[in-house]
């Protein structure tokens, strides 16, 4: 790429924006790169790096994350002087440092935005948000099990004044694209994302893929609307006879769909679907082991089928949980 094409890619900008990127220990190493990755490549791309970034954390220090890597960081500075703020989500919704109350306070006041994803979003909303706030739809579900005063929304991300909550994980990835797409040139974000191998940049209000299926892009119709009911059926699962009445469908024609589009079977993906919000409730929730079986459909057996799926049994999974929370 020649010197006066990569000019036409960005806005002069007389000052980096600033980015502070706060992790507590067992962060999701995924959002993590995404945002970092995302600004590390239009710093790339164009001719006047207009990004820096500082990895913080409430106390400094080497911060290690749930699939093990570890960053340095520095304590988050008072008073901050960041343009944004990013909190990244963690493998634990109980997490003492993802309660940032005053430190997401601290950064409004200053003229930041504030970012809040997974984890760090649902931690604020059930702390101090109010309705139609985001976080993805695995952290809405144990809200709502916890009584939470407000449901989350299933978006990618909702913003309310300077604080925007978002559901993370991929969609990190757009959020990010967005904010850049404020201080550098369109063709300059969108050979960003092209490297990123980010083919289409969804925008905030855009709904989360329900349980990793992409709904807008499995080019159909009825299986979409088969995992819909499955969803909204949990407790007291329907048949799948009773669901393919509903669609207008045969049992073969639904099976096909399910094995062309999702390899496995109508029957398997719904009681995995189930698994794993059971999985979610027994990690997260002081519900009982067979409060939570009831909860996701399982009234008897529910220790054996977890066991067969996840390897252990529930009982098993709750006494690792509090050995390592111990430690």
């Amino acid at each position: 790429m020649g010197a006066e094409t990569m000019l036409k890619l960005v806005k002069a900008e007389t000052r980096q924006k600033q980015f502070d990127i706060i992790v507590a220990p067992g962060f999701v190493l995924t959002e993590l790169a995404a945002l970092v990755d995302v600004l590390r490549i239009a710093n790339r791309v164009c001719p006047n790096p207009p990004f820096a970034y500082t990895y913080r954390s409430l106390r400094g220090g080497l911060i290690e994350s749930s699939s093990g890597a570890v960053v340095a960081t520095e304590r988050v500075p008072t008073p901050p002087r960041a343009d944004y703020l990013f909190v990244i989500g963690n493998s634990d919704p109980d997490q003492p440092e993802l309660s940032l109350g005053r430190v997401v306070k601290d950064y409004t006041f200053r003229g930041a935005q504030v970012f809040l994803l997974a984890e760090a979003a649902s931690r604020y909303i059930n702390e101090r948000g109010t309705a139609d706030l985001a976080t993805h739809w695995e952290n809405a579900a144990f809200l709502r099990e916890r009584g939470a005063r407000f449901d989350a929304t299933f978006s990618l991300a909702t913003q309310q004044g300077p604080v925007v909550t978002c559901a993370g994980m991929g969609a990190t990835v757009d959020v990010v694209l967005s904010v850049i797409g404020r201080h550098i040139s369109g063709p300059a974000k969108m050979t960003v994302a092209d490297i990123m191998l980010h083919e289409h940049i969804r925008d905030f209000a855009t709904m989360q893929p329900f349980s990793g299926v992409k709904t807008t892009s499995t080019g159909d119709e009825a299986l979409d609307q088969c995992i819909k009911m499955m969803q909204a059926n949990i407790e007291d699962p329907l048949p799948i006879g009773e669901i393919v009445a509903a669609l207008g469908l045969s049992n073969r024609s639904l099976e096909r769909k399910f094995k062309t589009y999702l390899g496995t079977t109508p029957n398997n993906f719904y009681r995995e679907m189930r698994l794993a919000k059971a999985n979610t409730l027994l990690l997260n929730t002081a519900m009982s082991v067979r409060e939570v079986g009831l909860a996701c459909g399982f009234p008897n057996g529910f220790s054996a089928v977890y066991k067969s799926f996840y390897g252990i049994t529930p009982f098993v999974l709750r006494r690792q949980k509090r050995a390592a929370a111990q430690r």
